[in-house]
């Protein structure tokens, strides 16, 4: 498996305090059988110590620390991107908190608050100067829990959606972000699943408790949205055709049946 959000890297955010615990947080990615896994702290102004042009080094010496004590786990650099703070940010800052620092894909946050109406353009902003963007967690969002047409506009417009694995796992049946995340596995419209995880002190369900229950609506996606489409994420490449559920193929062969 492949996670493409985690606040692993130490003492810049709110992520783990010193490097035992990122070493603990990627101990469990580990077990759990993720094999590559992207540092994305927050890049927002709230979170100062957070400095672009310090990732690619901090994440390449977690990345040491990681071998040294027998964790076969291969980190990549990048960062949860405040949009706002994007729209002002040079190239230069914008290509260091990409994904593998290649200056093609973006994890953008997505505020936690109600969206304002200009939330589309700024990210349609950031997408003319050259980046992809994988929209994080979008199913928190209380105006994306009222309106999901504007999600499905914005996977129609290129915009890749990231699903948080405690929120298709979470028991809460009257949770709206639950229930958002697992209609958008089930419709076919979210790309990633990823952790978000913190470490320790901020228990998350792990990676793949998120992919188990979504595999439950649709298992040949779950396994392509950390997999096949995280992969072609980190390098820069076209997402590949998500699989075709094998119920769909079969209500497809009885309508085409009945049709006959």
């Amino acid at each position: 498996m492949i996670d493409l959000h985690t606040h692993v890297l130490p003492g810049i955010d709110d992520g783990p305090a010193d490097v035992a615990g990122s070493l603990e947080l990627l101990a469990v990615a580990a077990e759990e059988g993720t094999v590559a896994l992207a540092a994305t702290p927050h890049v927002r102004p709230d979170h100062p110590d957070v400095i672009p042009a310090e990732l690619g080094r901090r994440t390449a010496g977690l990345g040491r620390a990681a071998s040294r004590a027998g964790l076969e786990i291969e980190l990549v650099a990048g960062g949860e991107v405040d949009l706002v703070w994007a729209q002002q940010a040079g190239d230069d800052d914008l290509r260091a908190v990409s994904f593998g620092q290649r200056g093609h894909d973006l994890l953008v946050e997505t505020p936690y608050g109600e969206l304002s109406d200009r939330f589309e353009d700024l990210l349609f902003k950031l997408s003319v100067r050259g980046f992809r963007i994988l929209l994080a967690h979008p199913e928190r969002s209380p105006t994306f829990q009222h309106d999901r047409r504007r999600l499905a506009t914005l996977v129609d417009h290129g915009i890749l959606l990231q699903v948080t694995a405690a929120s298709l796992s979470s028991t809460e049946r009257r949770s709206r972000s639950r229930r958002l995340a697992r209609d958008l596995v089930r419709e076919g419209l979210a790309h990633v699943i990823g952790s978000d995880a913190h470490g320790g002190h901020i228990p998350r369900t792990g990676l793949r408790d998120g992919v188990e229950a979504a595999a439950r609506l649709a298992p040949l996606r779950a396994q392509w949205m950390v997999t096949d489409a995280p992969a072609a994420i980190l390098a820069g490449e076209p997402l590949p055709p998500p699989p075709i559920e094998r119920s769909a193929g079969r209500r497809l062969s009885r309508l085409l049946r009945r049709s006959t």
